[in-house]
């Protein structure tokens, strides 16, 4: 079956195989941490193949041996701290940094298509946390594994997962992975309900596309993407709400400058420990 690309791209590649389009993030030496063009280029490629003619799921994925390590620590650590005249100017500029993902996590929860969650190894932070909630199916890779360290770092569930976690696994096990930040292999969220299937890493990507067009050839693809809407035509305005009040609650603790002290407690740490290996 011939594949087509979209783009170009600097930060992710995108990929069409007859009704099947793959957004795959391209930062595989960072990780694939939101750095760069990844997440405006993300935001571009959904809404492309979300008017796309032909395909019935779009699949996000990673090169590489993460799926994505959420922020880019690096990139962050690099900047000049900015300084601002009062608390409203603070939470202002914080909110105006976060609209680009308010607009990913918009596309992907009014995505026409089967939004399908390729994890084709770890997630960490935002990479744990943004997609799997809202995504319509989540297929991974054996021994990956999720981890949102929120609490450790003095932020809040980031882009309505609070929401997109509690509506898939449930209060209680939503509040154990986005509370206390433990690492959950895949395997455990499969027992949980959040990963509807298991492949071998190796080939890991080739089989979630042979498993798609399985599906394509036994059922109509209108027919899927009427059931996502029929399901998701009721969640669909809380869980923007729930983007937003995270968007708002995240910005707050900026302007507490609590994720900044609890970084530099972070570092202090791990500094005194290498020190103590010397």
């Amino acid at each position: 079956m011939p594949t087509s690309t979209l783009g170009p791209y600097q930060d992710i590649i995108v990929e069409i195989t007859g009704q099947i389009g793959v957004i795959k993030f391209n930062r595989p030496k960072s990780l694939n941490s939101f750095g760069g063009k990844l997440i405006i280029e993300t935001v571009d490629a959904v809404r492309k193949l979300n008017e796309h003619p032909d395909t019935v799921f779009t699949v996000l994925t990673g090169e590489g041996r993460f799926f994505s390590a959420g922020a880019d620590v690096k990139a962050e650590a690099g900047k000049a701290p900015l300084k601002y005249e009062n608390d409203a100017e603070k939470k202002t500029s914080f909110m105006g940094r976060f609209t680009s993902t308010l607009e990913l996590l918009r596309s992907v929860i009014d995505h026409k298509k089967v939004f399908v969650l390729a994890l084709n190894g770890p997630g960490v932070g935002g990479g744990a946390a943004w997609f799997q909630g809202f995504a319509d199916i989540v297929l991974a890779a054996r021994g990956a594994y999720m981890q949102v360290p929120f609490s450790a770092l003095g932020l809040v569930p980031e882009n309505g997962s609070a929401i997109g976690f509690t509506q898939s696994i449930g209060v209680h096990r939503a509040n154990d992975f986005l509370m206390f930040g433990r690492q959950v292999t895949v395997e455990e969220m499969e027992q949980w309900g959040m990963v509807n299937r298991i492949f071998e890493k190796e080939g890991f990507q080739e089989k979630v596309l042979s498993f798609l067009q399985e599906q394509l050839e036994v059922n109509d693809g209108k027919s899927m993407m009427e059931h996502k809407r029929l399901q998701n035509a009721p969640l669909r305005d809380a869980r923007i709400i729930a983007v937003y009040n995270a968007m708002d609650a995240l910005s707050e603790r900026f302007v507490e400058d609590a994720p900044t002290k609890r970084f530099a407690e972070k570092r202090k740490l791990l500094e005194s420990k290498r020190k103590s290996k010397m």
